[in-house]
């Protein structure tokens, strides 16, 4: 089989030249771009073959590299001409599938450039001291537990594939900023001109640790006499084996899988709804996720909150505060109000919520899914707004603190709010009114809206006093108010979404109520 399977491939190979002319274009301009860039790459490697410079980059570049075959074929749904489950009529065993077409999917065209880098990477390896036969082994184990996870990646692109929609691409497109765009920031505020930045050497050591770039760094650790580098070959050879397993059951799934028939119409007309799991949280989020982007005043909301952080650290600058500092403020203002404005949220729904109350919804599944939009919005904007912070102000060695201050006075403020939103809802403008418009009702609300501000700050005032501690004195407690401030706010978030859930559970009829006189 594996014969047949590999004439299969280099015919298949071939006759991508074959194909239509916009089709054939296209591959020429995709492997001329493949080629560019892996010539850059291989160009600057063998520039800093012996520098300083070529261990960490070639760590950091391999995780990244391992790191997008893990995720870019599944995101952007690419097409795999050996799916797995084209075989399935022929009578053939899962495993043999499985092998065969790993062994032929090593014949292609990114496979072959991938080589030829990796290549290089191993002559800077060997030229830093590194055992040469330790260094084959090693590189190939790179190329290996990249077709691994490529292929893996791919094959549930392939699955997911009859459930794409276009918020589910929108959904993948919102992952790939949260990772690209801090990542280039990152890179653009380091100083490169007396060496390597001591940040960027942190994240080299630590991307070795994990399985992306363990592998990378063994041949440079064994040639630096590194005591890390046998956890460094433990991690990288338990990745290859665990790829390998997930492979072959991920295959026979796949085999012994049959796709519902969706009809166009039907998978555009699902939206949301078909991203989320059929589950009552996952129904709550797709309804949640369509009020948001639909309501403008839920827009209003989400478009103040940048304003309104902004605006509080302005008389800071005026007052004479540093400007790395000021620009420090905004991003923890940002988390406080995207945390604070779900404390209102059923009164948004008008009578909707009577849907929740008759169908017996559980409230665990009601304080879940209504989280679900504001994180969607709220984690992009922090991700690129906590490096921009961070390259101003010029030290990265605190970002860890901004990072736990944040997720502390975020998670924290959607605790607090999951129950406020159920005990003490308060009258708001109606659908289709100005979102700026007061309510003619009684109830203002303030006492909700300040408890729950005071409250988020209040219970994140230990995170916030470890960072002023590494902001003014001791760097080192950038760490310990990273996870600080994660563990109060998943402990808060946490209690507020089960004491939101139990109220909600016990005030349906009072929820009717408010909605009905609202």
């Amino acid at each position: 089989m594996v014969a047949h399977v590999l004439r299969l491939r280099l015919a298949l190979l071939f006759g991508g030249l074959r194909g239509s002319r916009r089709a054939v274009t296209r591959l020429v301009f995709v492997v001329t771009a493949m080629l560019l860039i892996a010539g850059g790459v291989i160009v600057g490697l063998l520039a800093l073959r012996g520098h300083p410079y070529a261990p960490p980059l070639a760590i950091v570049g391999g995780a990244v590299l391992l790191g997008a075959a893990s995720l870019v074929p599944a995101m952007g749904g690419i097409d795999d001409q050996l799916d797995p489950r084209k075989f399935a009529s022929f009578g053939s065993s899962p495993r043999a599938v499985a092998w065969s077409t790993m062994l032929a999917s090593l014949i292609s065209i990114p496979i072959m450039i991938l080589i030829a880098v990796v290549i290089v990477v191993a002559g800077n390896a060997v030229a830093a001291g590194a055992p040469v036969a330790l260094t084959v082994i090693f590189t190939a184990m790179a190329v290996v537990t990249f077709v691994f996870m490529a292929r893996t990646s791919m094959l549930i692109g392939t699955l997911w594939r009859a459930h794409r929609s276009r918020e589910l691409t929108s959904t993948f497109l919102v992952i790939g900023i949260i990772l690209v765009v801090p990542v280039i920031i990152f890179l653009a505020s380091l100083d490169w001109r007396d060496g390597i930045p001591p940040a960027f050497a942190q994240v080299a050591d630590i991307a070795s640790l994990t399985p992306f770039g363990a592998v990378w760094a063994v041949p440079f650790a064994v040639a630096s006499g590194s005591s890390l580098a046998g956890l460094y070959i433990t991690i990288a050879v338990v990745t290859v084996l665990v790829g390998a397993i997930v492979w072959d059951i991920a295959v026979a799934y796949a085999m012994h899988t049959v796709d519902k028939p969706i009809s166009v119409r039907e998978r555009a007309g699902m939206g949301w709804f078909s991203v989320f799991p059929r589950t009552q949280a996952g129904a709550v989020a797709a309804r949640s996720m369509i009020y948001w982007f639909r309501d403008r005043r839920y827009v209003a909301n989400l478009v103040v909150v940048p304003i309104a952080a902004v605006a509080a650290s302005l008389p800071l600058l005026i007052a004479g505060v540093p400007l790395g500092i000021v620009l420090l403020l905004p991003v923890p203002i940002m988390a406080l109000f995207f945390g604070w404005i779900p404390h209102n949220d059923i009164a948004y729904d008008s009578t909707a919520v009577w849907m929740h109350v008759v169908s017996g919804v559980r409230g665990i599944a009601d304080r879940v899914g209504r989280l679900v939009p504001i994180i969607v919005v709220a984690v992009p904007v922090l991700a690129i707004a906590i490096p921009i912070s961070i390259a101003f102000y010029g030290r990265w060695a605190f970002a860890p603190a901004l990072v736990g201050v944040s997720a502390n006075l975020f998670l924290a403020g959607l605790g607090l709010s999951s129950i406020s939103s159920v005990v003490a809802p308060y009258a708001v403008s109606r659908p289709g009114d100005s979102p700026f418009q007061q309510p003619q009702r009684a109830g203002s609300g303030v006492g909700a809206q300040s408890l729950v501000l005071l409250g988020t700050i209040a219970v994140s005032t230990p995170t916030i006093l470890l960072a002023v501690k590494a902001l003014t004195d001791d760097i080192t407690k950038a760490n310990s108010a990273l996870w600080a401030g994660i563990g109060i706010g998943v402990f808060v978030l946490g209690v507020g979404i089960v004491i939101g859930a139990l109220i909600f559970d016990r005030r349906g009829m009072q929820i009717m109520e408010f909605a009905e006189a609202t």
